[in-house]
């Protein structure tokens, strides 16, 4: 069981960084973005740093500037690659670091999820993990044409919502539609596999209806990890309800409590603590003024000065430390940091940020454990069938 007084760590990836001015960089690597070389290289420099995770971002839209429609900009990295597909690709590279690639519940099925995280867990040796995110956003609907979402300022709905949340049920009940050892595979009497250790969900509700078992036996870890990214109390009552990894966007230590609270104080009684990682976008140098410079230098080509919706931080790698420890002692169990651009911000994380904590015995010198919930000290959960 990790130490929780160790801080856990995970690297948000999106093209060649969260800047939107990243892809200019003279370090950065546009040219390699549809590339596996591309994916493998940034996940191998975290796994070097012993980062507990990465996360991959996708969408059912291109990148845009605007919340919920296209910008027609040419100056954006735009399009990317499936984010399942890609953490499928990287697993075989990689040892230990566990793979949460982005899927878009809205418009999907959870039956096809479920088997394809399955298969990334198997892929991965028990890495896997899935965020699940919601779209609200017109122009995604389009591109499927079996609802109307409006044009003018859609929100997250209590629907969207509540599909998600419908979703993810369906995704623990379908992992656990085989007992972990219904597969027999004598060969001497012939049998493969025992029927009566694969079960039926039969699951009924407003936006599904999955008879289920999946095709896919159950994962390694039992259930993959499931995680969410929330803004607002309804998405945190999503993260607290169906998740074990919940990332926010505090913008302060009191706000970092508050969060880790709310969302604590909605758990259902008898599941395991959510683990909340606290996201921030990070310019990092070895200086506090060059770091700065850096980040002046790429709005300056941007034509503007970048916002997010997560805390921005520019300075050295002792200085996040001191912030991470910060928030960490206010209850935020690790953070999800966002490297401004690739692969400068993510090779100053495991360079320099890692050693840096390590120094202050805060973060880990040694993977512990083979799977992803090994990393975050969750035990592989009983399967709700077993016996039935």
């Amino acid at each position: 069981m990790p130490d929780p007084d160790l801080i856990h760590l995970a690297v948000a990836l999106d093209g060649t960084g969260w800047h939107p001015a990243a892809w200019r960089e003279p370090d950065a690597r546009p040219h390699d973005l549809l590339t596996a070389g591309h994916w493998a290289d940034l996940v191998g420099t975290a796994e070097r740093g012993l980062l507990d995770l990465v996360t991959f971002e996708d969408g059912l839209a291109l990148q845009s500037d605007h919340p919920w429609r296209s910008d027609e900009r040419t100056d954006r990295v735009r399009g990317r690659l499936d984010a399942v597909l890609i953490a499928s690709r990287v697993a075989p590279t990689t040892r230990h670091i566990g793979l949460i690639p982005t899927a878009i519940t809205t418009h999907t099925e959870p039956f096809h999820l479920s088997k394809a995280i399955a298969t990334l867990d198997y892929v991965s040796s028990g890495r896997a993990g899935v965020r699940v995110q919601i779209s609200a956003s017109p122009e995604a609907a389009g591109h499927f044409g079996r609802r109307v979402i409006g044009e003018r300022s859609p929100a997250l709905t209590d629907d969207l919502i509540g599909e998600a949340a419908d979703y993810i049920e369906v995704l623990r009940r379908l992992w656990d539609s085989w007992e972990d050892d219904a597969e027999i595979r004598d060969v001497r009497t012939g049998r493969f596999i025992d029927r009566n250790k694969l079960h039926y969900i039969d699951f009924e509700g407003t936006h599904f209806s999955v008879k289920g078992p999946s095709i896919t036996p159950r994962p390694p870890q039992g259930q993959p990890i499931v995680a969410a990214l929330g803004h607002v109390d309804p998405v945190y009552q999503l993260i607290a309800g169906g998740t074990d990894l919940g990332f926010v966007t505090p913008h302060s230590t009191d706000e970092t409590a508050a969060l880790v609270d709310t969302i604590a104080a909605q758990r259902p009684a008898g599941l395991a603590p959510v683990r909340v990682f606290a996201d921030l976008v990070v310019f990092l140098a070895d200086t506090s003024a060059a770091a700065h410079a850096r980040k002046a230098r790429l709005d300056e080509r941007l034509g503007a000065e970048y916002r997010s919706d997560a805390e921005i931080f520019v300075g050295t790698a002792a200085e996040l430390a001191d912030l991470l420890q910060q928030w960490h002692a206010a209850g935020a169990a690790g953070f999800r940091l966002r490297p401004a651009t690739l692969p400068h911000d993510l090779t100053q994380i495991t360079d320099t940020l890692v050693p840096e904590l390590r120094r202050r015995g805060v973060f880990r010198d040694h993977y512990q454990g083979s799977t992803l919930r090994d990393l975050l000290g969750l035990s592989r959960p009983a399967n709700r069938y077993a016996g039935v």
